[in-house]
């Protein structure tokens, strides 16, 4: 896919939120820069600090432009997001309010951060730490304290999370 195809993807799946719309298409722009041919990251530099002024300082959403997001990523409520660059997220994913992807935060562990397939949907101030997959379609409640991999279309709830059904 081209950038252009990403960025129509995530303007469709936040059609109903203006500011998930523009830190989307902010963060496929830093993307493109930070991933694009040489001379676009350094052309990209006053783009990238604009970026990380706007999104992350004023808006409280912390998406690095190296994290790997599949098309149609929808942030609902957008404040308060942490993602870890090594995170890996996939198409259709739904991010909401206070939720945090990445890693226990143990010496060495800066890539053992989550993976979520495609059609993930995380509730708000969930948070999902360590090497685990979160399967395609699963959903994780609010609140929830993911350590685990959680199977395709299960839902998880809870501190620590568990299996409490399948999703809709």
């Amino acid at each position: 896919m081209r950038i252009g195809d990403f960025v129509r993807a995530d303007w469709e799946a936040n059609k109903q939120n203006p500011k998930g719309r523009i830190v989307v298409v902010l963060f496929r722009m830093a993307s493109w820069f930070r991933t694009g041919p040489a001379v676009w990251r350094v052309l990209g530099w006053p783009y990238l600090v604009g970026y990380r002024i706007v999104v992350e300082w004023v808006l409280g959403i912390e998406l690095p432009p190296l994290t790997s997001v599949g098309p149609g990523l929808a942030l609902h409520h957008g404040q308060g997001l942490v993602v870890n660059n090594k995170v890996v997220i996939g198409a259709n994913c739904v991010l909401r309010h206070g939720v945090t992807l990445g890693n226990k935060g143990t010496e060495g562990s800066d890539d053992d951060c989550p993976v979520l397939e495609d059609g993930v949907v995380i509730g708000a101030n969930a948070v999902v730490l360590g090497p685990i997959r979160v399967g395609r379609g699963a959903v994780i409640g609010a609140g929830a304290v993911v350590l685990q991999d959680v199977p395709a279309g299960a839902v998880a709830a809870g501190n620590p999370a568990r299996i409490v059904g399948e999703g809709c």
